[in-house]
């Protein structure tokens, strides 16, 4: 691997993340990575096999990384994921697990009632195999790949996400509006709220090269804070968001410094709120049926120099070019420009040459 220009994208990325000096939009490509369920093993975190059977699964990922670091010229940087589900959070607080033999787990949830819920315990992370896994395979990828190997996080949610898997969407969100019951969603909350944070404290004390950008993947520093899915947040009204979720949302950019988001839900109408945010740095927005502007609806309260940097995949050549000729300016993009479309079929090392190139024309890099 050529470390200089490892470095030099490092250092391309890292202005863009810190709004430094213009000097153009990220474009990277991401090398197929084998979703966790093809391994015979089954997936990892779910797993008492010994990690060495999984391990294989994980290198050939990054080597798929190598391989198209070498092969295309982007903007990126090669990482050894530790891939997940969605699952892990609610796993550890009891959740059973449904497995699927062509997608990822996905938990099942088993509170009905704000009794229920009040009796959850916050869990220990050395006891909880879905987490504590992830730390081993994050060890075995260091000890396989060097010490200094750039890792990518696992899924992360935060805690409002993780509470609506553990309880019965439906009972949880009806509990909301009830006087009584509405307390015993914010105490679930804020266990799961501790819980994620707990986790990602260390983690990234274990794995100082981790970088927090969790979706859609481009590398991140890993001094900037971590990401987390909100994506519950489009069923919500603005002052339910206001009161439920942006508690734990201030508290997280307290105690790392900021905060990245990916959100794939029809969640314009909270994009004010958002802007609340200290040092709400990044943004990952998911283009969804029920936006007809898809990604653009970001620009109207978004976008601009004092937005947070959009990193965006999962678009066509014509939207990524659409974007970049339409934001305001100041706008800062970073894009996971690898060719596949939303059922995961992936175009080749030309297509995704030629996408770059063509971005290239129309954003050069200065650097």
């Amino acid at each position: 691997m050529d470390i200089a220009k490892v470095n030099k994208n490092k250092a391309f990325l890292r202005n863009i993340y810190m709004k430094g000096p213009f000097q153009g939009h990220g474009f990277c490509v991401k090398g197929y990575s084998e979703p966790i369920f093809t391994d015979p093993a089954g997936c990892y975190t779910l797993s008492s096999t010994p990690l060495k059977h999984g391990l294989p699964w994980a290198v050939k990922n990054y080597r798929n990384q190598l391989d198209c670091f070498e092969k295309v010229d982007h903007d990126g940087v090669p990482l050894a994921h530790l891939t997940t589900g969605t699952h892990i959070y609610a796993a550890a607080f009891g959740c059973k697990v449904h497995t699927f033999p062509d997608n990822n787990p996905c938990a099942v949830p088993f509170v009905n009632s704000p009794e229920e819920a009040d009796k959850i315990e916050e869990p220990d992370i050395w006891k909880s195999p879905t987490i504590y896994r992830i730390f081993e395979l994050g060890a075995a990828l260091k000890k396989e790949l060097g010490q200094d190997v750039d890792l990518g996080p696992c899924d992360m949610q935060t805690g409002f996400d993780t509470a609506a898997l553990v309880w019965n969407k439906e009972d949880m969100f009806c509990s909301m509006f009830d006087p009584e019951g509405k307390e015993s969603v914010k105490r679930l909350v804020d266990k799961c709220a501790r819980f994620f944070k707990t986790v990602m404290i260390e983690l990234r004390k274990e794995f100082p090269t981790l970088s927090p950008d969790h979706c859609p993947w481009p590398w991140c520093p890993p001094e900037l804070a971590p990401w987390a899915s909100n994506d519950e947040c489009g069923a919500l009204s603005p002052e339910m968001f206001e009161e439920f979720c942006m508690p734990e949302i201030l508290d997280l950019s307290a105690t790392f410094g900021g905060f990245g988001m990916h959100c794939c839900a029809a969640a314009e109408h909270q994009f004010p709120s958002f802007m609340k945010i200290p040092n709400f740095y990044a943004f990952n927005r998911v283009q969804v049926l029920q936006s007809p502007k898809g990604v653009e609806d970001i620009f109207p309260v978004l976008a601009g120099p004092h937005g947070p940097v959009h990193v965006i995949g999962w678009q066509t050549l014509e939207q990524f070019e659409a974007l970049i000729r339409k934001a305001p300016e100041g706008t800062r993009f970073i894009f996971d420009v690898t060719p596949c479309t939303f059922a995961g079929v992936q175009g080749s090392y030309d297509e995704s040459r030629r996408i770059v190139e063509r971005l290239r024309k129309l954003s050069p890099r200065q650097d």
